[in-house]
């Protein structure tokens, strides 16, 4: 099991890698899941637009994308980032910016795990797993 934080194309590290890292595989198993090999890419704007056009054929800019490799229960995955979509949701949402890419770095893993977000049912369904997620590191981490 490894979860690795990598960037292109911007200037980034992640702050308390550790704690993000030990809660990305406990909210993995408190689904019911083992942690695999979960590989987080910060990027820009230019680079996820490439990738979702490349990739989903998506002429579009979005906050993550997601690629799953996960195995029966065990959970591996691509997670591509855009800080400055992240930043720019952070004001929108009026929320602080690690607290958005805490959002946004926990989404990727729902994803992986088997949540989706087409449908209104879906969404509502996602944000409820995030907040429980991001109430699970408030206080335990």
């Amino acid at each position: 099991m490894a979860i690795s934080f990598s960037t292109y194309d911007v200037s980034y590290n992640v702050p308390d890698k550790d704690k993000i890292d030990s809660w990305i595989c406990e909210v993995i198993e408190n689904e019911g899941y083992r942690c695999g090999d979960i590989h987080y890419v910060f990027c820009s704007d230019e680079y996820i637009l490439k990738t979702n056009r490349e990739y989903l054929n998506h002429d579009y800019t979005t906050d993550i994308i997601t690629f799953d490799y996960s195995t029966r229960r065990k959970i591996s995955g691509d997670v591509i980032i855009s800080i400055p979509t992240v930043s720019l949701n952070a004001e929108r949402y009026n929320v602080s910016f690690h607290q958005e890419l805490l959002r946004v770095i926990i989404h990727g893993i729902l994803h992986l795990i088997g949540y989706k977000d087409a449908t209104e049912e879906e969404k509502e369904q996602m944000r409820k797993a995030e907040n429980l997620s991001l109430l699970f590191f408030e206080t335990n981490f």
